[in-house]
């Protein structure tokens, strides 16, 4: 696919995801949803890729969903197919087995603050303002904030934000867990690239077992999951990395991954 609202790089084991909509502030609407759609599968079947970045602008990470394209869905059936759609892209994005890291400065608000939730990770700038506004359009979030947001932050402050469609700016978001750093603008990719470099340098199947391990079992009771995590250490121990790595520690010396 060629992209027309997303640009895409890769280099040392990093793909970077950029949007690129700035007549309108990176608003989600369906051309953008099918290319992030398509990147993500590709970045997920690359086997080079170990870690992808999701970045916008320094004035805006992405505004919210496409309004103007939601104000003209007539029907309740077609309000179904975009949720339906756009709510499919979000889950794909994710569950990639990738570290997934959003570099986000300037606007995430609406459908561009539930995107940055399904990644694993969040640095901001200073400037960078969340909020989940809809409740002011008569409506709430419908791409997973009512969901995650929660599990990010707790409910009380995330029946807060949606109650009120206030704004949070970048040093509340850390305050309340919402993202891991908070960076001078000039500075986000550094510090993004930086993680990512880090993550990458780690042994890939670790890695991916680990998120599935942490993914997993958030939705299972305390028993189960633990159980579930028993399995995914257990699956490491088929792994060339896992020797290495053991290997390398007895003889003390530096371990040589190969990412399988």
């Amino acid at each position: 696919m060629e992209y027309q609202f997303i640009i895409y790089a890769k280099q040392d084991g990093i793909a970077t995801v950029t949007l690129n909509r700035p007549s309108s502030m990176n608003a989600l609407n369906t051309s953008v949803f099918e290319e992030l759609q398509d990147v993500f599968t590709r970045t997920e079947l690359d086997d080079d890729v170990r870690v992808v970045v999701l970045a916008g602008s320094d004035k805006f990470f992405a505004a919210g969903a496409d309004i103007a394209e939601l104000a003209n869905i007539a029907t309740p059936l077609e309000v179904l197919r975009f949720a339906k759609f756009s709510r499919n892209v979000f889950r794909q994005i994710e569950a990639t087995e990738k570290p997934l890291i959003a570099a986000v400065s300037g606007f995430a608000l609406g459908g561009g603050c539930e995107l940055t939730l399904v990644c694993d990770l969040r640095i901001a700038t200073e400037s960078a303002v969340f909020g989940l506004p809809e409740i002011k359009i008569g409506v709430f979030p419908g791409g997973g904030g009512t969901q995650r947001l929660p599990r990010l932050v707790g409910t009380t402050k995330a029946k807060e934000l949606l109650y009120t469609g206030d704004n949070i700016d970048a040093q509340e978001a850390y305050r309340i867990g919402l993202v891991n750093k908070v960076v001078p603008v000039e500075k986000l990719l550094e510090e993004t690239y930086a993680l990512a470099k880090k993550i990458a340098a780690r042994p890939a199947a670790a890695i991916k077992m680990t998120k599935f391990a942490v993914d997993g079992g958030s939705n299972m009771d305390i028993k189960s999951a633990i159980a579930y995590e028993a399995r995914c250490f257990e699956i490491l121990f088929s792994t060339y990395d896992q020797k290495e790595g053991m290997k390398a520690f007895i003889e003390k010396r530096k371990a040589v991954f190969q990412g399988k």
